[in-house]
């Protein structure tokens, strides 16, 4: 007797980063989940660095720094859980991150006159003559990302998630519902539907969330040279791996869904990079790559609920996608489970963007 097909409890249109963090958080609370996810090459957690950067990124005091600071702090048992589960490593690194000030910046917070290029050199070597000092956050790191979104999708099958390549074309809705959704893998429905298609999120919703392009490359040091010990985050930002591979990031260009990488980008990222670390002259272009990072007009979030009242929302985390992961997913499931937007979520509704009725 054939089984009747039973519709999942959530389907997530996105399967990158955030949609396989959202779907393992949902199935390992037991919900039946399936996710539906397009070309992975392009998506923003692929055009990432895994720096995990609340304080080196300056972000202003408000919900998104203490978002981001939530987020940092669970990482570490985040990724325990994960590794546990699948075998696999993710490089989770608390390495610290070396924010440089160069000679004609103001150094700030330091003391009239002080010069901390010393304590530079003890923190991270061979940094260029430019950098007369830095600022130092010891609790920022990083993550391999690429290593990230291969041990979720791994622990996702695990925990029984429906994993779908494809397209999602339009949602089908009535009244205040979205009742189904056209794809390239044919109608699906689902009783709550969580959007997580980053960049490509406008193509479904009418949300102003926009492709911000990053061109990025990794370099390999020569045979017998050590690398890099801390991130350095500058004009570029140089992310070394424990196995010497060092990853330069990243453009941000606002040229749509402009594809490939260009002399000018590429250009740009060597230029800077050799200013904070001249020895990078001589080590060899192991690989270039690019993507497509979510953004909104204020280059935050958009998480929650939609206009819709079984959509749910979580996309245009930007610059940030990798460091939000675990607070990302650990909110927007919550609210799933308990049939309530989370009340941390507020400050980064879909409509924040709409002016005030006269």
């Amino acid at each position: 007797m054939e089984m009747e097909r039973r519709s999942p409890d959530v389907l997530i249109l996105g399967g990158g980063l955030m949609g396989l963090a959202i779907a393992w958080e949902l199935a390992e609370q037991g919900a039946r989940v399936q996710v539906l996810g397009r070309n992975l090459q392009e998506a923003a957690g692929r055009a990432a660095a895994g720096m995990l950067a609340p304080e080196a990124e300056g972000l202003p005091p408000g919900p998104f720094l203490e978002l981001a600071l939530a987020s940092r702090q669970m990482y570490g048992n985040w990724v325990a859980k994960l590794e546990a589960l699948t075998g696999e490593s993710v490089d989770y690194w608390p390495c610290g991150i070396l924010k440089p000030v160069c000679g004609n910046s103001p150094v700030e917070d330091m003391g009239p006159g002080q010069s901390l290029r010393p304590e530079v050199e003890i923190l991270q070597p061979g940094l260029g003559p430019g950098v007369v000092a830095a600022h130092w956050y010891p609790q920022d790191g990083q993550v391999d990302n690429r290593r990230l979104v291969a041990a979720l999708d791994q622990g996702c099958r695990l925990r029984g998630v429906a994993l779908q390549t494809g397209e999602a074309h339009r949602l089908v809705v009535e009244d205040d519902r979205v009742v189904a959704v056209e794809t390239s893998a044919g109608r699906m429905e689902a009783d709550q539907i969580v959007l997580t298609a980053g960049a490509w999120c406008r193509t479904l919703l009418n949300i102003p969330v926009f492709p911000r392009k990053g061109q990025m490359l990794a370099l390999r040091p020569p045979q017998g040279v050590s690398g890099l010990g801390r991130v350095v985050f500058g004009r570029a930002y140089l992310v070394p791996r424990r196995d010497g591979r060092l990853v330069i990031g990243a453009t941000s260009e606002d040229v749509g869904f402009t594809p490939g990488l260009t002399p000018a980008g590429l250009g740009y990222l060597l230029q800077e990079a050799q200013w904070l670390y001249p020895a990078l002259a001589d080590w060899t272009v192991e690989e270039c790559w690019w993507g497509y990072r979510p953004t909104t007009p204020d280059e935050l979030p958009i998480l929650g609920p939609s206009p819709y009242e079984n959509l749910v929302l979580a996309t245009g985390h930007y610059r940030n996608g990798v460091l939000l992961a675990p607070i990302t997913a650990q909110l927007i499931a919550e609210g799933l489970v308990r049939r309530r937007p989370h009340p941390q979520l507020a400050a980064f509704r879909w409509n924040r963007f709409s002016a005030p009725a006269p």
